[in-house]
């Protein structure tokens, strides 16, 4: 099923492709050089590492940054949409944490690569974004399958504690020394801050 962040037609797939691969090459330098190396590493690098030409890099991203957490947002724009894909009937809850864990946990998120952007002060702002994305296209799907006003205060709320919940999940993960499958503490931190009913919220 196509939803609205996958690409429709040929020449999005390959655009999509293309942002990917250089996203993949920024994240793979800047493991590489270390968060202290961060702004060593540049747009020519980048461009050399993907396949593509500085100035097709320019046309994807405007800074290292944000080329770096490029995986991170594509996952927060999906989610609203991985929630309108569950099942109906299932309860809004479930239905949340399920979508959360397809998205952010389905592969395993490269420790390496989420511990850097996590942690490293340059890329750290870029990470909150992401996950502060999520939130307006989640609250519209939350709204949507509980059939309540799009303005209304409890899908935000708990749009906002979903996302909250997943950077909680993400440092704890991060944190530990032999950690769970990142799917489990993801589980956990979903099902402390979102019950099966959310508050103010009818099920479907």
């Amino acid at each position: 099923m196509t939803t609205e962040y996958e690409p429709r037609d040929m020449r999005a797939r390959n655009k999509q492709a293309t942002r990917e691969a250089i996203g993949a090459a920024a994240l793979r330098l800047a493991l590489e050089r270390g968060p202290d190396g961060l702004a060593s590493v540049r747009v020519r690098d980048i461009a050399e590492a993907a396949g593509v030409a500085p100035r097709t890099y320019n046309n994807y991203f405007s800074s290292r940054e944000e080329a770096v957490c490029v995986f991170l947002n594509d996952q927060a724009r999906r989610l609203g949409a991985a929630l309108r894909a569950r099942p109906w009937g299932e309860p809004l809850g479930e239905a949340i944490a399920a979508a959360a864990v397809d998205v952010f946990a389905d592969p395993e998120p490269d420790r390496a690569g989420l511990s850097m952007i996590m942690s490293a002060p340059a890329l750290r702002g870029e990470a909150l974004k992401a996950f502060a994305m999520a939130e307006e296209p989640l609250a519209a799907a939350i709204a949507e399958r509980a059939g309540v006003d799009r303005r209304a205060l409890s899908p935000a709320v708990t749009a906002a504690a979903v996302a909250g919940a997943v950077r909680a999940a993400a440092s704890h993960w991060l944190a530990g020394p032999d950690p769970a499958p990142f799917a489990e503490v993801l589980r956990e931190a979903l099902g402390t801050a979102v019950s099966p009913r959310p508050s103010g919220l009818p099920h479907p």
